[in-house]
């Protein structure tokens, strides 16, 4: 199960998240991707001690580096510049989240490289885009993409303090865009013979999570309120804690449809011609009452037994708010395809699969992450054999 992508090489010269999480996509569909590391190795290696876990594992590099060949290079030097773009003359992508400033220095930015290698497609992560004040600008996602980019304050309640984001989603969002993109320049180059520049950036990325809120403001001026489960206008589509203390969302986003099974589920159809609930608007008056009806109705019960309830409502949409621990016994996060198995010598790792799935080239992982260096000889050999 060698994936679509088979045949392709691509380079990467990536640190920390974005730019691997796109090389590790692009690795698990079945792409040769051969990872430039300086010789103190991509700094995501040492993930696993800021996280306080005891020896030289790093679950996210693991995760965001699986099936790629390592190589050493120092390219602060000539000589390890010049081995790069040996390496660049042979590759169909090279993938980069290095600062766009620091690639010129290098003779590793575009330009330069697609001059002497015309099909190549060259995908770039940047934190604020190619052009701007803030261009070169270092970023992480919790910068520009969970701050700068409106997400954290669109989380915030009125009077409290923003939340935290978890590691990587803004960069694993922006690391599959581009995944995407590279694909979208190979299709292209099909057609026209010639490589191109394909780019995303980690505040285009975050603008892009919440459109929803910026194109309602873009087209009429209005803000969409953050919400407040205590008086939510569609208490429908709110969150709720059983009496077991699990908590759960209801998603009755279609008034007509969803709140009569909601009704019959609780017990209370005569809400159904009630005149403070029998239309979405007059909940909306009435949001404040009938949250704390439905939040006292569901204490009288735990989650497994609302489950069985809700699950003789076909039209009740919701879902329980899983932990961590949750959603690795969860079946359907099974069923779905959510664990791969990643082959470490004798062994088999169990870890998240990347969202995508091919029914005509199925992909499985091939290997582990590379340790440092570990196929500098192999693909030097490589580089010195097509040369000859």
């Amino acid at each position: 199960m060698a994936g679509p992508l088979e045949g392709i090489r691509i380079v990467e010269l990536g640190v920390w998240v974005a730019g691997p999480a796109a090389g590790g996509i692009l690795a698990d569909w079945g792409a040769d991707v051969i990872k430039i590391e300086p010789p103190t190795g991509d700094p995501a290696r040492t993930f696993g001690r800021i996280m306080g876990i005891e020896g030289d594992g790093s679950p996210p590099f693991e995760m965001d580096n699986r099936g790629k060949r390592s190589i050493v290079l120092d390219i602060t030097t000539e000589q390890g510049r010049a081995t790069a773009l040996e390496l660049l003359g042979a590759a169909d992508v090279f993938l980069t989240n290095v600062r766009v400033g620091a690639l010129r220095r290098m003779g590793l930015d575009f330009a330069t490289v697609a001059a002497g290698n015309p099909r190549l497609v060259y995908g770039l992560i940047t934190g604020y885009g190619q052009s701007g004040p803030d261009a070169d600008r270092a970023a992480y996602d919790v910068a520009a993409f969970w701050a700068r980019a409106g997400l954290a304050h669109l989380l915030t309640r009125p009077g409290q303090a923003p939340p935290f984001q978890r590691g990587g989603m803004g960069d694993h969002a922006a690391g599959m865009t581009l995944a995407a993109a590279v694909c979208a320049a190979l299709v292209a180059r099909t057609r026209t013979g010639e490589g191109q520049l394909v780019s995303t950036s980690l505040y285009r990325q975050g603008a892009y999570t919440v459109s929803f809120d910026l194109n309602t403001f873009l087209l009429t001026g209005h803000t969409i309120a953050i919400g407040d489960r205590e008086t939510m206008g569609n208490p429908c589509m709110n969150n709720y804690v059983a009496a077991d203390g699990r908590r759960f969302w209801l998603v009755g986003l279609e008034a007509g449809r969803h709140w009569p099974p909601l009704c019959r589920a609780v017990g209370r159809p005569e809400w159904l011609t009630d005149p403070r609930y029998e239309t979405a608007r007059s909940r909306a008056v009435h949001a404040v009452e009938l949250i704390a009806e439905l939040d006292e109705i569901f204490a009288t019960r735990a989650l497994d037994e609302w489950a069985e309830v809700f699950a003789a409502e076909p039209e009740l949409f919701w879902a329980p708010i899983n932990s961590v621990e949750d959603v690795v016994s969860d079946d359907q996060f099974h069923a779905a395809g959510g664990i791969v198995y990643v082959p470490d010598g004798d062994a088999a790792v169990p870890m998240v699969a990347s969202p995508a799935d091919f029914s005509g080239t199925p992909w499985a992982p091939r290997s582990a992450a590379p340790q440092l260096g570990e196929h500098t000889a192999e693909v030097l050999a490589e580089l010195r054999a097509s040369g000859t």
